[in-house]
């Protein structure tokens, strides 16, 4: 199977909170996305609301017709929300309620019995489980045991020693992917993928399922078009 595209929309969400109303429309966006050949869409609404918010959720949810992956922390908050709108998927990460971005992964092992608890009480309501880790193989190793149906590998550290060293940056996800693979679990990818990146990492992650891109896809955008963009992005993926 063709690993999917997800496009995160918070950066559209970012532009139009800078200045009020509703330009440019998340909702109008998203759909645009998927007429222009996105597999889903991703949304990470935080706690300050700075760029998606509680409404953008509930309105994206009405008018999504692939797959829509709702990512945050698993606050009683969040989970509230993802009762509400029965997302494809929810992707849980450990962010603490201030920081500006993801920049790490769940240390599954100190945080097992949450992690269980959650993914039974996601597949119960039928909504996909995939949480946010590195590449420690004891991470792995607990996220199977705590019964989650994927994980997403943290690529920051991956794209930050691309420029470097390519087979040296990716070496390390080869390893989890493949004991990922072995346990059963479901392989997505998230953080810093780019035009320039994410071919290479397509090709070396075997098992790989889902990418979900955001700030270098609606940058991209602005020079190239949001249509011949995303269609560049889905081209790089096998």
């Amino acid at each position: 199977m063709r690993t999917k595209l997800s496009v995160n929309v918070n950066k559209i969400a970012t532009l139009r909170n800078a200045r009020g109303g509703d330009v440019p429309s998340v909702v109008k966006v998203a759909m645009d996305c998927e007429r222009f050949g996105a597999d889903g869409i991703t949304v990470h609404p935080r706690p300050d609301e700075r760029h998606i918010t509680r409404q953008d959720v509930y309105d994206l949810s009405k008018v999504v017709t692939t797959e829509f992956n709702i990512e945050g922390y698993p606050n009683e908050r969040f989970m509230g929300l993802v009762s509400d709108v029965m997302p494809a998927q929810a992707t849980l990460v450990p962010d603490p309620p201030g920081v500006l971005t993801s920049n790490a992964g769940w240390n599954t092992r100190e945080n097992f019995d949450l992690l269980s608890d959650l993914a039974v009480e996601l597949r119960k309501k039928g909504v996909r489980s995939s949480i946010f880790v590195d590449t420690k193989l004891e991470n792995i190793e607990y996220a199977a045991k705590s019964g989650v149906d994927r994980i997403e590998l943290y690529t920051g550290p991956f794209a930050e020693g691309y420029t470097h060293n390519p087979k040296e940056a990716i070496a390390e996800y080869v390893k989890a992917a493949k004991l990922a693979e072995e346990l059963g679990l479901g392989i997505n990818a998230g953080h810093d993928l780019s035009l320039d990146n994410l071919a290479f990492f397509d090709e070396q992650i075997t098992g790989l399922m889902e990418v979900s891109i955001g700030h270098a896809l609606i940058s991209d955008a602005l020079y190239l078009g949001l249509e011949n963009t995303i269609q560049m992005y889905k081209r790089l993926l096998k």
